[in-house]
């Protein structure tokens, strides 16, 4: 299912790019950072909170989406490279994650547990000076 972006919540803006271009690059502004608004787009909560975790620094306080797309020569390419990467991230976040099954361990496992750990305290007890007994 690809996310359909609706057009009045993306706001484009056009830099001067690093990377492929040759001298072009000092006069076109041919980098595109998208700017989106989430809370525009109306998602479900589900999706909003996977959408912050997966989104991490590209997502402002204010609820904005801010992907950058340099990779590309032209403009159009950087357009295309950057609402394809904000969609990808829509989409992925509208995958629900498996719910998680609780599990108690077993008395085998507990027991192995605190054998662990009484080792571990031995040989921690052991490591100090040597008594004058």
């Amino acid at each position: 299912m690809a996310f359909l972006l609706p057009e009045q919540s993306i706001e484009e803006t056009f830099l001067a790019s690093t990377g492929p271009g040759g001298q072009n690059v000092n006069k076109v502004a041919a980098a595109c950072q998208l700017r989106v608004d989430i809370f525009a787009l109306g998602l479900p909560p589900y999706v909003y909170r996977k959408l912050k975790l997966l989104a991490g620094s590209k997502m402002t306080a204010g609820g904005a989406l801010i992907v950058t797309a340099r990779t590309h020569r032209s403009r159009e390419a950087n357009r295309e490279e950057a609402r394809r990467r904000v969609t990808a991230l829509i989409d992925q976040a509208h995958e629900r994650d498996a719910p998680r099954v609780k599990t108690k361990p077993s008395r085998a496992a507990k027991a192995r547990r605190v054998d662990g750990k009484k080792e571990r305290g031995a040989i921690k007890k052991n490591r100090g000076k040597p008594s004058a007994d």
